[in-house]
């Protein structure tokens, strides 16, 4: 099924999940931007939307199925046929077309969302992936709520779909309930307990709930999931889902043995757009993409950058897009920094003049929060505003 073991493949629902939350809806145009940065970024599966959901969504996935080439286009169903049918109809213009339905897995699910048994369920969730592989030959099917399903009975499930047709099986951790141990157990349980798993993928969809999304996600790949969900800068209902670019990242920089297809140095770029269409900001510290993912402003940490940029950065700022590292200056700052801002303006200092510099620099710096070029300049030229100058 899967030609390269090693290959993990991007399923990116930024414009499902990520849209579902409040304020953020797209207009069709919008999301096609988006959809083709995201055919530039390299992701493997876009999830264009769910297409019963409204006359706009169903448009979006038709509009979406136009304009990308590469990737595979996915809509999303609920395990009815009438969803599906509209499913079918939206992905018309798909180059490759995926149905993606499921229903929930767990007893909370299956008894106060469907009022239901597992035995009624089961025979819902087998149906749906029979009647979606009448039209479309790559079926996903999700297990809602997997991380706090009964694990013997997720199994017979996922065993039951793939039989029917199923290609993918999605695990979602719908509640970001899981410990990434608990995570990484279900997948690896299902790789070893289900008889036909070597004809699917196994695909990690986590929610972060708890702040386990990225943790949970990576725990699933390195137990046999080969896809990962999740959205640009880690939007998502309630919590948010995985950020794609943080595993991205995660499997660059860790020796797992696990790649993906994804142009990591266009992340800050598509992240900046996502943040600027969705009315979403990204918070300064977000891993990555975060305005301060690259910023150093204590003294300590700026000297031992300076002096070689490992020592506090595991990632290049280019290899993400980010414009640069920056070097901030704060009342924390040290002499290192504040001579590195200096000899980027051009002003070479002695060590006695730097003495003189700094000092003023301190008591500048403790009351101006955002210092800048100019306040620098003024440093070394103006005796008047900041006491003895260091250049005549």
């Amino acid at each position: 099924m899967i030609h390269d073991p090693n290959r993990v493949y991007v399923f990116d629902t930024t414009l499902r999940d990520g849209e579902q939350v409040p304020g953020c809806q797209l207009t069709t145009p919008e999301k096609i931007e988006i959809a083709r940065e995201l055919e530039a970024l390299g992701v493997d599966i876009i999830e264009a939307g769910f297409p019963i959901s409204s006359p706009g969504d169903f448009q979006s996935v038709v509009e979406i199925s136009r304009a990308v080439r590469n990737p595979t286009v996915c809509a999303l169903t609920r395990a009815n046929k009438g969803d599906i049918d509209v499913a079918v109809e939206s992905l018309q213009y798909a180059k490759h077309p995926r149905i993606h339905t499921g229903i929930g897995a767990s007893d909370m699910h299956i008894k106060h969302k469907f009022n239901s048994t597992r035995e009624e369920i089961l025979e819902r969730a087998v149906d749906a992936v029979k009647y979606a592989k009448r039209f479309v030959e790559d079926i996903e099917f999700y297990a809602e709520d997997a991380g706090r399903a009964d694990i013997n009975y997720l199994a017979q499930m996922i065993e039951a779909v793939i039989a029917a047709g199923a290609t993918v099986v999605n695990i979602p951790d719908t509640n970001g309930y899981c410990l990434p141990n608990q995570y990484g157990d279900k997948i690896r349980f299902l790789k070893e307990n289900v008889q036909n798993i070597d004809k699917a993928i196994i695909s990690a969809h986590c929610h972060n709930d708890l702040g386990l999304a990225t943790a949970n996600s990576i725990a699933g790949l390195q137990n046999g999931a080969r896809q990962v969900e999740g959205t640009i800068n880690g939007i998502g209902e309630r919590a948010g889902n995985t950020s794609l670019e943080e595993v991205v990242m995660i499997l660059k920089t860790h020796n797992l043995g696990l790649h993906t297809n994804i142009n990591t140095r266009n992340f800050y770029e598509i992240s900046r757009m996502v943040a600027s269409q969705m009315r979403m900001p990204v918070q300064a510290n977000k891993a990555i993409v975060g305005s301060n993912a690259f910023a150093h402003s204590s003294g300590i940490h700026q000297d031992g950058f300076l002096k070689n940029r490992e020592n506090y950065e595991i990632i290049k700022p280019e290899d993400v897009g980010f414009p640069n590292a920056s070097i901030v200056l704060t009342a924390r700052s040290g002499r290192h920094a504040l001579k590195y801002h200096l000899d980027r303006l051009g002003h070479h200092l002695d060590r006695a003049e730097l003495d003189v510099a700094y000092k003023n620099f301190l008591t500048l710096a403790d009351n101006k929060l955002n210092l800048n070029d100019d306040d620098l300049l003024l440093l070394v030229t103006s005796d008047s505003l900041y006491g003895q100058s260091v250049q005549k």
